[in-house]
């Protein structure tokens, strides 16, 4: 859950993290895609299966000229589409730092509104131009699928531009109050002076960018549009935990996160004592002349916004409502299912897998109902590390070595790795009460910065150790970090393919990967299988309160209350989910919708194909050419099955 650029908002509404990571100045154009088509041109051609008819010369001849066509329009569409990529990287320097560049190094993004309408323009313009350049009959398979990718792209960005206003500027899940010190902590390397300097630039550069965003809330609140009242309190705390600690308060020995951060990173450095007394000297005159100020004022924003919200939590309320809740629930499942056939889904799936959970109770030998077994799983201590520091240390080394344990099964799975590492982090301090409950953070492409799961260990009473399996799964390997590691690996593709935004299909990915290990006799624990049950009953109870929140009014109070009944989650998860739910509606039906249908398209391989069905060759079609709609997901598949199309090698 991650801020969005809204200087690459016509890019980053397909992101799936933060930003668009930026291309490289030293970017060529891609190489003609895999499935380039050969120009020699055969004797012979299929027309029908099993039927061959033989070229006469004239055919020939044209054939050939067809397949030179072909190769020559893809190649130049690759190159329009790197083009366009690159120049919309450098437009954004957030971008440029996500990816390891360090141009503009000492800017932010341009967050206004007026660079929002033009990113938008942007965007228009580069289909508009594609669809008068390039014919789509004459591309080759990967080229074509990049055309259909781009107009996927601007569909979906339309919908969203159309309902920009509705969309919340600060919550407790995305804004840049929180977004920046993330971004300086997480992204700004230090490696030398001039690394430095330019951090100390973009800390004198947040009132423009803080401000930027804060005029765009301010904007939306004058016409009425605004959060649930609980969500300013969540982001007043958020802010409060940033201008904690010296040079806000006297303490030296408590620095602030962002001058705890710079310090840390200075003192890697080699510097003299000037050097880095005067370098110091300038971030905290930057943090109390140019931070300070510019988090009070939206600070005051937010109190009022505070005062003046109302309590109904649904988007219903919102201008165009019901319409906005379409076209949100259209963009995360890449599906046209309305909100009723998705909380009826939802409701078939909660009995499906309570029934599955019933039988585990049954076999632990539980005496009791399945609420009382609920209740069990969350109060017995066995299933809880302490709430110290060495308690989460102790979390953190078990999600590590979990993962490795799954590596060295992969390729009973896998034919293609991701080349980056991943590493499991706890979510910082000063953003880990209102985080999520862990997150997934994607490697930078230059291989400076390894993938990250990042699990939130602010109360260790959400986090049981029998969900350890399935969130480490789910959020590394084989979850987002193959997926989003091997996308941004791919090669022979446009740059922007790599960073496609579809979240039914990355979202369901990972949730279809905490199935997997099931397969190969992983959660031998049956309190950890029931760990992976309980998070399929999570993704399948979003279902039902997203869609009760936004299309059937249900209150924050009621949605709550569903999830303690019929999940065993705790209090706190059920709150905090619900929340995040509200301000962000339609994206968690996406995770359920995508996990079913990748389990039914490779059902539908087996059958088709038998005992030639491979699940390395499965995974092959699914993840090598970046996210997609699930509906070319299937068309992918179907080709696979078909003998029409193979994984490259």
């Amino acid at each position: 859950m991650k801020h969005i650029s809204t200087s690459l908002l016509a890019l980053a509404f397909f992101s799936g993290c933060t930003l668009l990571p930026p291309a490289s100045e030293e970017t060529k154009p891609a190489e003609t895609p895999r499935e380039t088509v050969s120009s020699e041109v055969p004797a012979t051609v299929t027309v029908a299966p099993g039927v061959e008819m033989s070229l006469g010369g004239e055919d020939r001849i044209k054939a050939q000229t067809t397949a030179e066509k072909i190769a020559t329009e893809s190649a130049k569409i690759n190159a329009f589409f790197e083009d366009k990529f690159n120049e919309a990287i450098a437009r954004s320097p957030m971008s440029q730092t996500y990816l390891g560049i360090k141009n503009d190094y000492d800017k932010w993004d341009d967050a206004s509104e007026a660079n929002e309408i033009k990113e938008m323009k942007f965007l228009r313009a580069e289909v508009k131009q594609m669809r008068e350049r390039f014919d789509p009959d004459f591309l080759d398979a990967q080229a074509a699928l990049s055309y259909r990718l781009k107009a996927f792209q601007l569909e979906q960005a339309e919908r969203d531009f159309k309902y920009r206003q509705n969309v919340m500027v600060f919550s407790q899940m995305r804004g840049a109050h929180a977004s920046i010190p993330a971004f300086l902590i997480n992204q700004h390397r230090i490696t030398d002076l001039s690394d430095a300097e330019a951090y100390i630039a973009r800390l004198n550069g947040i009132p423009e960018y803080l401000g930027a965003n804060q005029a765009r809330a301010k904007k939306a609140a004058d016409t009425g549009i605004l959060a649930p009242r609980f969500v300013y309190g969540y982001v007043i705390e958020s802010i409060d935990n940033i201008l904690k600690g010296y040079p806000f308060t006297e303490d030296k020995e408590a620095p602030s996160p962002l001058y705890g951060d710079f310090t840390g990173k200075i003192a890697q450095l080699d510097l003299t004592e000037e050097e880095a007394k005067a370098l110091t000297l300038r971030a905290r005159t930057a943090l109390l002349e140019a931070v300070l100020p510019a988090y009070q004022s939206l600070l005051a924003d937010l109190k009022i916004y505070q005062d003046k919200a109302g309590e109904e939590d649904g988007v219903w309320r919102l201008p165009d409502g019901e319409a906005f809740y379409a076209a949100m629930l259209n963009n995360m499942t890449t599906t046209d299912m309305t909100a009723d056939e998705i909380h009826d889904l939802g409701l078939a799936e909660m009995d499906r897998i309570q029934a599955e959970m019933g039988v585990i109770k049954d076999r632990v030998g539980f005496d009791g109902s399945l609420q009382d077994f609920f209740e069990f799983m969350r109060t017995d201590p066995q299933f809880y590390k302490p709430e110290t520091e060495a308690g989460k240390a102790e979390y953190l080394a078990e999600a590590t070595a979990i993962i490795e344990n799954m590596q060295a099964d992969l390729p009973l799975m896998f034919n293609t790795f991701p080349k980056a590492e991943l590493i499991v982090k706890a979510v910082e301090p000063f953003r880990e009460k209102a985080a999520g409950k862990a997150f997934y953070q994607s490697p930078a492409r230059d291989g400076s910065r390894p993938g990250i799961y990042y699990a939130n260990l602010y109360q260790m009473s959400s986090m049981p150790t029998y969900q350890m399996e399935a969130l480490a799964y789910h959020e590394g390997i084989p979850g987002h970090h193959m997926q989003r590691a091997i996308a941004q690996e791919l090669e022979g593709l446009p740059e922007f393919r790599k960073y496609v935004r579809v979240t039914a299909y990355t979202e369901g990915w990972g949730l279809y990967s905490e199935y997997l290990p099931k397969e190969l006799g992983y959660y031998e624990d049956p309190y950890s299988d029931f760990g992976r049950l309980a998070m399929e009953l999570w993704r399948a109870a979003r279902l039902v309160v997203d869609t009760g929140l936004h299309s059937k009014q249900w209150s924050r109070e009621k949605a709550t209350q569903y999830l303690i009944e019929n999940t065993p989650n705790p209090e706190r998860d059920c709150i905090k989910a619900i929340d995040r739910y509200i301000v962000m509606p339609g994206q968690a039906t996406a995770y359920k919708i995508g996990m079913i249908k990748l389990l039914k398209l490779r059902e539908q391989a087996k059958a088709a194909l038998g005992d030639a069905f491979s699940l390395g060759e499965y995974h092959d079609v699914v993840l090598r050419d970046g996210p997609v709609p699930l509906s070319i997901l299937e068309e992918n598949i179907n080709a696979w099955i078909a003998g029409e199309d193979q994984p490259a090698e």
